[in-house]
């Protein structure tokens, strides 16, 4: 009896989706104020990261395999102790300069190709490791000279569904832009049913940012519905905040799905002072519910996550256009905010 009153009361997601077509929704571009937009990036630019930036995903620094990352045109080599404990240093043997990136990992010891100098994770012959942290979901590594700021010991990490109770999947691409012009971006809720109306549909900003002391309140709310086909729409309530000045979070608190997060992390490749500046988004996507039929989701990550990341390249093959185009206005001063 009791599984029939559970079926009794299942509900669909779904709902049908009768609005005005894509020319028809109310403009936003009044809304969209630069100044609240500029500001809002701002007081993000501002917040601390302890020197802290994202590599990748977890999962990319396998056991037994170096990773080759840059970063603010910092050469960086990551692998795995025996144990499976994140280690980071210089890309560059201290030998002779030899990508530590094509050498090999033998019993979670890094060990250079050209002539075998051996590195542990700890300090050695010039070389020296960088701070890394392996959250579950990214890998961070703390690069001081290139942060520039005060170093803490751990970086500033989102909140996320509790471990084990979601579905996640990272996804990287890069762009001729800087970090800013990512992150203002998704600090542009307003763009988003008419940029992408493949994937967004009735999008209302219902707060905007207060600009006060508390990070917290400084949050752009939104009512906004994802297509899944046709007229069919997951309405939700989402929230946009921006913890360090690389990133920015999209929470949905309301609706199908609440307690998941989309993360968008912005990481420089090149120096501060190149001329073509380009950037890495990696986003990381993070998906719960409470929904008793979830448990098959997760147990069908491994074929979810593909589809996951060909969804977020969608939106990121045109949201780096915009990010691109803000970098060119900027360098050539003729930006309009």
């Amino acid at each position: 009896m009791a599984d029939r009153a559970d079926k009794a009361r299942w509900t669909s997601p779904l709902r049908r989706r009768r609005g005005p077509g894509w020319a028809e929704q109310t403009p936003t571009w009044r809304a969209a104020r630069p100044a609240l937009i500029a500001d809002t990036l701002k007081r993000a630019s501002a917040r601390p990261s302890g020197n802290w930036f994202v590599v990748g995903s977890s999962r990319e620094v396998r056991p037994g395999s170096p990773c080759g990352r840059t970063v603010g045109g910092v050469e960086v080599v990551l692998w795995r102790s025996r144990s499976g404990e994140l280690r980071a240093g210089p890309g560059a043997c201290p030998h002779l300069g030899a990508p530590l990136r094509d050498s090999r990992v033998v019993c979670g010891t890094l060990v250079c190709h050209w002539h075998g100098l051996a590195l542990d994770g700890s300090a050695f012959a010039g070389w020296q490791p960088y701070p890394a942290h392996d959250d579950g979901v990214l890998v961070w590594v703390r690069l001081d000279a290139v942060g520039g700021e005060e170093p803490t010991e751990r970086p500033v990490v989102p909140d996320r569904p509790a471990p084990g109770s979601g579905v996640d999947a990272v996804y990287t691409a890069g762009g001729r832009c800087e970090p800013q012009d990512v992150v203002a971006n998704r600090l542009d809720p307003w763009h988003g049913s008419w940029f992408h109306p493949y994937s967004f549909v009735d999008l209302t900003v219902v707060r905007e940012p207060r600009g006060g002391e508390d990070d917290e309140d400084d949050a752009f709310e939104v009512d906004v519905s994802f297509r899944v086909a046709g007229r069919l729409v997951v309405p939700v309530r989402a929230e946009f905040t921006a913890p360090e000045p690389r990133t920015v979070v999209m929470r949905i608190t309301d609706g199908e799905g609440a307690t998941s997060v989309v993360e968008t992390h912005a990481t420089p490749l090149t120096a501060p002072d190149a001329e073509r500046p380009r950037t890495a988004v990696i986003e990381a996507v993070v998906a719960a519910s409470d929904r008793r039929g979830f448990a098959l989701a997760r147990a069908a990550a491994p074929v979810l996550r593909p589809l996951m990341r060909r969804a977020a390249g969608r939106l990121w093959r045109d949201d780096l256009a915009y990010a691109e185009r803000r970098w060119e206005l900027r360098s050539s001063g003729r930006f309009p905010g």
